[in-house]
């Protein structure tokens, strides 16, 4: 299994090759290989910024020569007119990393300031938000770390990592306890000690886990805010709590106030639109 970085740097890899191919004939045309120049990240709308810590990656990786001068981090709030950072080096070098990096900035800061927005509307609570795996393929670490520079928790990175007995799981293995012995049964012969979360339809259906026992987690999919209260009443702190399932902005409060541990939200990252922001010669 790759580390964090490796899939960093192969994502990184593959974009300038995917971006440049046999050359950027642009670039390469009309720039003179000795051109030194400055080019600066200017903020054109309000949010939460993500991505610095990669774009300094991604600079030194294609150009280890190019000098990256950072004024704002990961995680602080800009506005329009702002300039996190400055850039020096080789001309070529800057307009041939500039679409990567702000393909990559926009997209962590538009997930940062999504994030940050359904974590502002749970204060007071204690619930936390979570993302899910509804991510860009190959861009997953990415995002998930724009999740949590926004101020939200990231839950299961794959499926390698937690085990998360779904719909489809409990009814292929022919219901909650089959799907629970199983996962037992599982991680004694291989030696793992992996978190256990299962989804529930239904009131008999938590009814069954709490009787069988064998979770960490239950997560209520798609259950009224009427019915997630009842449920976390059923539970009464035996397990987390988890809610899931079309859970918007505008609802996202009234699941917290039920008592729940966590919320997941999808919408973090397949939904989310890129933080404008451009780089410029200066």
């Amino acid at each position: 299994m790759y580390s964090v970085d490796e899939l960093n740097d192969r994502l990184i890899d593959l974009a300038f090759s995917e971006d440049i191919g046999d050359g950027d004939h642009t670039t390469l045309c009309c720039i003179p290989a000795d051109a030194m120049g400055k080019s600066k990240l200017l903020i054109k709308e309000a949010g939460v910024l993500a991505g610095i810590r990669i774009a300094q990656i991604i600079f030194h990786r294609f150009d280890p020569e190019l000098k990256v001068e950072v004024f704002m981090e990961d995680g602080a709030r800009v506005e329009p007119g702002d300039v996190p950072m400055v850039v020096t080096g080789r001309v070529r070098s800057l307009l041939q990393t500039e679409r990567l990096m702000l393909n990559v900035m926009q997209r962590m800061s538009g997930i940062a300031t999504m994030t940050a927005t359904y974590v502002a509307r749970l204060e007071g609570t204690r619930t936390h938000v979570l993302d899910t795996r509804k991510t860009t393929p190959g861009m997953r670490m990415l995002e998930k770390e724009a999740v949590k520079i926004g101020g939200g928790m990231n839950h299961r990175i794959g499926l390698f990592d937690m085990i998360l007995l779904k719909d489809n799981h409990v009814d292929f293995a022919g219901g909650i306890a089959n799907a629970l012995d199983r996962c037992r049964t599982y991680q004694q012969e291989k030696g793992l000690h992996l978190k256990v979360e299962i989804e529930v339809r239904s009131f008999d259906e938590i009814r069954q886990v709490l009787e069988h026992g064998g979770a960490d987690r239950i997560m209520f999919d798609n259950f009224s805010v009427a019915d997630t209260r009842k449920a976390v009443e059923m539970i009464g702190g035996r397990m987390e709590t988890e809610s899931s399932g079309g859970i918007t902005l505008d609802t996202i409060r009234d699941y917290a106030e039920c008592g729940v541990d966590f919320v997941s939200v999808g919408a973090l990252t397949h939904s989310v639109k890129g933080l404008d922001m451009s780089f410029k010669a200066c």
